[in-house]
């Protein structure tokens, strides 16, 4: 059985920093890409960042870039995503997703399984 677990949301200050972790098991960890996706309230889920198996590889929402890192340990069967210089528009439930295969998606259909979500939230 596939389990995503993520951790590290919370409540920061508007230009602040948090660093979420999400931890698998169930599967061939780097045979797959995995991907954050976010949703705020009353708006549809919504594509953050992406990363290849291998690793070598990154995709990021507009949103985001140079403000958000995605990365991952295959040791350790966990990817992260750094986020820095948070903005009130970044708060939502931030969801971990494990891929098809091993390349980057942005679309929900190209994940198989889904973690439970972190809550973030920033304060302006």
């Amino acid at each position: 059985q596939v389990q995503l677990v993520e951790s590290g949301g919370g409540l920061v200050q508007a230009g602040g920093s948090l660093r979420l972790s999400c931890a698998t098991s169930g599967r061939t960890f780097s045979s797959y890409g995995m991907g954050w996706f976010r949703q705020a309230p009353g708006k549809e889920r919504e594509f953050v960042a992406s990363i290849s198996g291998s690793g070598w590889w990154t995709n990021y929402a507009d949103s985001v870039k140079g403000r958000f890192t995605i990365s991952r340990d295959n040791a350790k069967n966990t990817v992260y995503l750094r986020m820095n210089n948070l903005k009130p528009e970044d708060t939502g439930i931030y969801y971990c997703a494990s891929g098809h295969g091993s390349g980057l998606g942005i679309d929900r259909g190209a994940y198989d399984y889904w973690g439970q979500g972190t809550q973030v939230t920033v304060s302006s």
